[in-house]
């Protein structure tokens, strides 16, 4: 009687299978990467129309696809590059222009009444500004224009009280910062891969850790 040979899985074999492994890995992830950032893109789109309907429907549809795939995203912070998974901060710099234009007029229609003497200082800045806003094309909730009016506010005397009235009023950046981190593994295509390519990986390192002890133990015998 014939007897069947065990079936023994070579580690070069593994290293082997381990290149497409990290190919396919690749791959995935760099195709996750594309549709996160179409669907950013589309977010960012969505708010520079101002359409605050079809901005909230877009960061739904990205919020919900960064959540259920691994996407990996190479972010620059201050000329430092890292390695994140998600879609990495982005801002809804439109939506933050008009609320800060919307405080900025509630600010004016408060320090032009005939109760507050430093009126006329917001009415000198916004002299400044508004000749500068139509000869450039600036909205009046553009950053140009409210920066500028900031600047104008800050050289009069006695600014300080009505710039800590208009920061006051301003709408904090982080409200409009988002940032959606995505799952390091999730039961996709992806996911199932890289977690294979990881135990593989393992694998390997402990045959080869094996291997490195049986050779050490036999140079003492």
């Amino acid at each position: 009687m014939k007897k069947h040979k065990k079936f023994k899985l070579k580690t070069w074999w593994l290293l082997i299978g381990l290149i497409p492994l990290l190919f396919l890995d690749a791959t995935m992830l760099r195709m996750n990467h594309i549709k996160m950032t179409e669907l950013r893109d589309a977010v960012l789109m969505a708010d520079e129309e101002e359409d605050d309907e079809k901005t909230a429907k877009a960061l739904e549809e990205l919020k919900n696809y960064v959540f259920s795939e691994v996407v990996i995203n190479v972010v620059d912070e201050n000329g430092n590059y890292r390695i994140m998974f998600g879609t990495g901060p982005f801002y809804l710099e439109h939506q933050y222009l008009r609320a800060a234009r919307a405080a900025l007029e509630k600010a004016e229609a408060e320090m032009t009444s005939d109760e507050n003497p430093n009126g006329n200082v917001y009415a000198l800045a916004s002299g400044v500004c508004r000749p500068l806003a139509i000869a450039n094309g600036w909205s009046w909730d553009n950053a140009n224009y409210i920066n500028c009016m900031m600047s104008e506010i800050a050289k009069y005397p006695a600014a300080d009280n009505i710039q800590d009235t208009i920061t006051a009023k301003l709408p904090s950046t982080e409200l409009y910062r988002k940032n959606y981190a995505s799952p390091i593994f999730v039961p996709t295509v992806t996911g199932i891969l890289i977690m294979l390519t990881f135990l593989v990986i393992v694998v390997i390192i402990i045959r080869i850790i094996i291997w490195i002890a049986l050779r050490l133990s036999l140079l003492f015998l």
